[in-house]
């Protein structure tokens, strides 16, 4: 996926009815991939065992009344009218949600957030605080007192992060083997078991292969295909109506529900778990909100997608109304009702539609086909897909009755009823999914248990490491106060300490300078942090400030980034970087009685060099040092010649406003530093439980948190920064 995506739909949303119909157009093939595929496979999981198609036809003019309404309510109703109004600034999701309530409520758990980032744009739109005597702003106060509720909210948006995924894995491997089935009814029966497997594995890998080229290049490739299949499967469905059963819309009304299940009973009820899969891939218009945009979602689904499923589900309980003879396990399935002529056709639209749809997280799914080959149908998948599916709906569903309270202040009583008329239907799907926990059921639950797992140890092991941090952190005045007992002295160049603290001096820097009294004589202590919104503009990209006085040429530096932001820790970075710092050098220290720049600590915000254009640039070259004419308006400030060539650093400054004579011998300073290159010093922890934790405590850290750290990939500045300027400072943590 690609991270870039959108900040660039941020500023396309409000552009003209073209813009909306690409958007509209694209999002296709992107988010209803998955949606558009489950009449493949629906009927056929519903009538597996737990109930017949008899001749009353009571059944299947049952199950499209559940069709028809699930659809209605859930994704039409439920999403494209309320859920997709609840974005965070453009974005959507689980973690969106969580995200806008952390906003509203103070319950973010992320332990490096500042009161400065509640001044980022982003932050503070649409945020106002309930009226002091509604029940939202005390069940505002009661979140943010008791901090087992806030623990409780980040498990709930981790479970239904774990339960996407959990789909994400099911999701190619059910699409693909039920398009592949139709193999059977074009080939005989003993040919054919010999070619699903194979076929379908060799697509999912070619589905693997095409995931790095990300979603926003392969909208315009995708959607002509669910378009294809979807005008087919509508197509066929009006051909089936007329052809066999005209008066098949009779079975949308409600009453026929209240019959199916008053003459299938458990059986019945068991079958919703086959019924649910219809809307399967849901959830997906709001969680990839932020590639498109509400009204183009709205339209893709309201004009194409919603009444093409209808009539293919109407267009199957049609045929089947008319068709009785249980020969095999498919009499139910989705290509019977395909005309014979037309079978090889839709065959492979239904392939290509499966890989469009299946284009999301396919980790593990090869270990699953494997077990598939072994079942002989995707009876045992369909039903760990639908207990996912709906896991994830319940959860957006508690925490849209939270959003409607605290962030769009309306009553309460609107809550409930959202969680009563919504939570009622997906609680009676939930049940019926979780009864075949045996069945296949138990996947799902299985994945997430282990995802959660790993998130849970990963949160608890930063958290400590942070408090450590924080714990253990000296002050300036302690540094300072040691350098003339220790002898430090300040060598050329510019070094960079990487700390997750956002005050102080990290103790892994006070570690380093006792057992080497020496450092830089530029020292920028940078911070790369998250904070709650999807986005950080550019303009307030960087908080810059000085530690101690002036004349020590110490600063520290905040990088913050948005949930969707790509983090970038290349040579364009440490430009912006020194510029930044800068700009903070000719305008920090003069704008100090300008209360709208100035932050708490003696912060200030500095964007990067493309939002400040007038202000401090940074050229380099291997060019010797001559004169060079440029605006009248504008001075250079050179780093003095060497004797021999080198890189060479100059920043142009505007003519106005002037600068005192300090700002120009530390703007002379941090160039030279800059040229003389930058040394990285980054931290080597090695976490331990202190002595006398508990048992758990030890096998959470010593063990858990220890193996995801060796294993996981280090922060892309670790990566990028060059070996040879690259200084590694171990030290153990024991929390």
């Amino acid at each position: 996926m690609d991270l870039e995506s959108g900040i660039y739909q941020n500023h396309v949303k409000k552009e003209s009815w073209r813009t909306v119909l690409t958007l509209a157009y694209q999002s296709l093939g992107v988010v209803y991939g998955d949606l558009s595929t489950s009449p493949l496979y629906v009927y056929k999981n519903t009538f597996a065992e737990d109930i017949d198609h008899s001749e009353t036809n009571e059944e299947i003019f049952g199950v499209l009344s559940f069709v028809f309404w699930t659809l209605t309510l859930v994704p039409l109703l439920k999403y494209v009218f309320i859920v997709l109004r609840a974005d965070d600034n453009g974005e959507g999701g689980t973690f969106a949600l969580y995200s806008l309530l952390c906003r509203h409520a103070k319950v973010n758990s992320l332990p490096s957030f500042q009161s400065a980032d509640e001044d980022l744009s982003t932050y503070k739109k649409d945020i106002s605080s309930p009226a002091p005597s509604t029940f939202g702003a005390r069940l505002k106060s009661t979140l943010e007192k008791y901090r087992v509720l806030q623990r409780f909210l980040l498990v709930l948006a981790l479970l239904g992060a774990c339960m996407v995924i959990g789909d994400g894995i099911l999701t190619p491997a059910i699409s693909v083997f039920s398009a592949v089935s139709g193999v059977e009814l074009a080939m005989e029966k003993e040919h054919h078991k010999y070619v699903e497997v194979p076929v379908a594995c060799i697509i999912l890998i070619a589905l693997f292969a095409l995931q790095h080229y990300g979603t926003h290049r392969v909208g315009f490739l995708f959607a002509p295909v669910v378009i294809t299949w979807l005008f087919c499967i509508s197509a066929i469905g009006v051909y089936n109506i007329f052809h066999w059963n005209p008066h098949v819309y009779q079975a949308l009304s409600p009453h026929h529900m209240y019959k199916f299940l008053k003459k299938t009973q458990r059986g019945g009820w068991m079958s919703l778990g086959g019924i649910l899969l219809c809307i399967t891939g849901s959830e997906a218009m709001f969680a990839d909100l932020g590639h498109f945009s509400q009204l183009s979602i709205k339209i893709a689904f309201t004009s194409i997608v919603y009444p093409s499923l209808i009539l293919a589900y109407m267009g199957q309980a049609a045929y089947l109304s008319k068709h009785h003879d249980i020969r095999n396990d498919y009499s139910v399935g989705f290509y019977v009702s395909v005309p014979e002529k037309l079978r090889w056709p839709v065959l492979v639209i239904a392939i290509m539609a499966a890989v469009v749809g299946s284009q999301a997280i396919i980790t593990g799914t090869f270990s699953i086909i494997k077990q598939c080959s072994a079942l002989g149908d995707t009876k045992r998948l369909g039903n760990a897909s639908g207990l996912a599916v709906i896991t994830v709906m319940l959860v957006t569903t508690c925490l849209m009755s939270l959003v409607i309270v605290l962030c769009w202040h309306r009553s309460v009583l609107l809550a409930i009823c959202f969680v009563l008329f919504f939570g009622t239907i997906e609680a009676l799907y939930f049940s019926a999914s979780l009864i075949k926990f045996l069945e296949g059921a138990w996947v799902p639950i299985a994945l997430s248990f282990i995802f959660m797992v790993v998130m849970c140890v990963w949160h608890y092991g930063t958290l400590k490491k942070y408090e450590f941090d924080v714990q253990n952190k000296v002050s300036v005045d302690w540094l300072l106060g040691i350098g003339p007992s220790l002898g430090i002295v300040r060598v050329r160049g510019m070094g960079l300490i990487h700390t997750e603290l956002v005050s102080g001096i990290p103790a892994i820097f006070s570690h380093f300078v006792t057992n080497l009294p020496a450092f830089h004589q530029v020292l920028v202590f940078l911070c790369v942090k998250s904070v709650p919104v999807p986005h950080v503009k550019h303009e307030e990209r960087f908080l810059v400030g000085h530690i101690g006085p002036r004349e020590y040429r110490m600063y520290r530096c905040i990088v913050r980034y948005g949930y969707r932001d790509a983090h970038k820790d290349d040579l364009q970075f440490e430009n912006e970087l020194v510029c930044s710092i800068a700009e903070y050098i000719r305008t920090g220290t003069n704008s100090v009685d300008n209360d709208s720049t100035k932050l708490s600590e003696d912060m200030f915000v500095v964007g990067t060099p493309s939002t400040h254009l007038d202000g401090i640039q940074m050229c380099e070259d291997n060019e010797p040092d001559e004169e060079t004419a440029g605006p009248s308006e504008l001075r250079e400030i050179r780093s003095p010649p060497a004797a021999a060539p080198r890189k060479r650093v100059r920043f142009v400054i505007p003519e106005s406003p002037k600068i005192d004579k300090g700002a120009r011998e530390e703007l002379r300073e941090l160039m030279e530093a800059r040229e003389a290159g930058i040394a990285y010093v980054l931290g080597h922890s090695y976490v331990r439980a202190k002595k006398g934790s508990s048992l758990i405590k030890k096998v959470v850290i010593n063990l858990g948190y220890d193996f995801l750290r060796r294993n996981c990939r280090a922060p892309t500045y670790a990566l990028s920064a060059p070996h040879a300027s690259t200084l590694e400072v171990g030290m153990v943590y024991h929390v």
